[in-house]
């Protein structure tokens, strides 16, 4: 394991980035379990929201520890008929936490390029057989059923794909920089600064829900785009209450308001406007092409093999189960960063994302039948993910039930 010791500075922003992942992204109630995920180079902030939820009343924290030198192992010396096979009794034992009250918390940093020099097909496997076995714990994720957050960690080996001409000691001090003024850890008092950012969003997407749009529309360079939107669709975006009755932020960082897009209702072309990093693989310059809410064209510059691979994982992988707004301005895109890690790169344009989309998108997300949801327009995958196809020079109209358009942004800025 390759550790920066954090300096004095940094262990005391860490101790604030805990307490915002318990007090603003869980909003952990007393008596609530956390089951928590991790790498182990990650141990630092761990024991720090170990502290922070046993502080705020928790009855037990449990974490479930990935090694990357673990990761590499198997796919240098194991058998390929294994890469079909997961540890669905985890999963399991995860989703039986999560129906007792448990709250998910899950730290992420990962190499971004972990996996690149691998068999694509075998991490294609590998990941299959993940999704699969895990899907009865995302179940209960995707619905809202729990109070749930991600919160980013800044391991060496994120911090060298993003700053590869420093030594490593900088890169994670840039790194870390970059985390805490994303996270609003480097305010003052960060768990205010997160009220009034939340209370930002939702005003915004208070008023995308009432427009009530059939559709919007993207136009840019190499761009037209019109993603249909799911009957009785409702717009979401920082914090939200989980079925469970907790209000709190899925996501530390987020700058997003999202919805569910209609399965059956995209057209268009569009280009992606960021690199896409997925399964250690960096996949540049996507191009797809939407008829009746299906891929029926994709390339990539690179990446072209993992790309097709993503979207045939299931039927549902060729549609769309979010569309996001975000402004060109917002402050991770105001950084100039490329952070290789979805949970930022999201955060600095608007964006799609194929495969599963979240009931919780709907006007009545609490009481959704599932059947209602795929009626309505929700799609199902074992795979949700985000892509960027937002910038400075794209515009987005949204669209009424009788084919009127009016502006919604405007060279990547709200047009009011």
């Amino acid at each position: 394991m390759n550790q920066i010791a954090p300096t004095s500075h940094t262990q005391d922003s860490l101790a604030r980035l805990a307490d915002v992942a318990i007090r603003v992204g869980l909003n952990l109630k007393a008596g609530q379990e956390v089951l928590m995920t991790a790498s182990i180079e990650a141990l630092p902030l761990v024991r720090l929201i170990t502290d922070a939820a046993y502080k705020a009343g928790a009855s037990l924290v449990t974490t479930f520890f990935s090694d990357d030198q673990q990761a590499l192992s198997r796919f240098r010396h194991a058998a390929p008929e294994s890469f079909d096979t997961a540890p669905g009794w985890m999963f399991d034992g995860m989703a039986e936490a999560f129906r007792r009250g448990a709250a998910r918390l899950a730290i992420v940093g990962d190499d971004p390029s972990l996996l690149a020099g691998q068999d694509p097909a075998l991490v294609a496997r590998a990941n299959r057989a993940r999704a699969q076995a895990y899907r009865p714990a995302l179940e209960l994720i995707t619905t809202s059923a729990i109070n749930w957050s991600l919160v980013p960690y800044a391991s060496p080996a994120w911090a060298r794909a993003m700053f590869p001409e420093l030594p490593e000691a900088e890169a994670v001090a840039k790194l870390w920089a970059a985390i805490f003024a994303a996270t609003r850890v480097d305010r003052p008092d960060p768990v205010a600064a997160w009220a009034e950012h939340n209370a930002v969003l939702m005003k915004r997407r208070n008023r995308l829900t009432a427009r009530n749009y059939a559709a919007l529309r993207f136009r840019g360079p190499e761009t037209d785009l019109t993603v249909g939107l799911a009957d009785g669709h409702a717009w979401m975006g920082g914090q939200s209450t989980a079925l469970n009755g907790v209000t709190g932020n899925p996501n530390i960082p987020t700058e997003e308001v999202f919805t569910t897009p209609h399965a059956l209702r995209t057209q268009g072309h569009v280009v992606a406007t960021k690199p896409l990093a997925y399964q250690g693989t960096l996949i540049r310059d996507i191009r797809v092409r939407f008829e009746d809410g299906v891929i029926v064209e994709a390339s990539a510059s690179t990446g072209q093999e993992v790309l097709e691979r993503m979207i045939g994982s299931d039927e549902g992988a060729r549609r769309l189960g979010e569309v996001a707004l975000v402004p060109a301005s917002s402050p991770i895109s105001q950084s100039g960063l490329l952070f290789l890690n979805t949970l930022f790169d999201e955060n600095a344009a608007s964006h799609i994302a194929l495969g599963q989309a979240y009931s919780k998108c709907f006007v009545d997300g609490d009481t959704i039948t599932p059947a209602d949801f795929t009626t309505r327009g929700g799609n199902s995958s074992l795979i949700h993910v985000d892509w960027m196809i937002g910038s400075a020079e794209i515009d987005v109209d949204g669209i009424d039930a009788g084919g009127a358009a009016e502006p919604v942004m405007r060279k990547g800025e709200w047009a009011e």
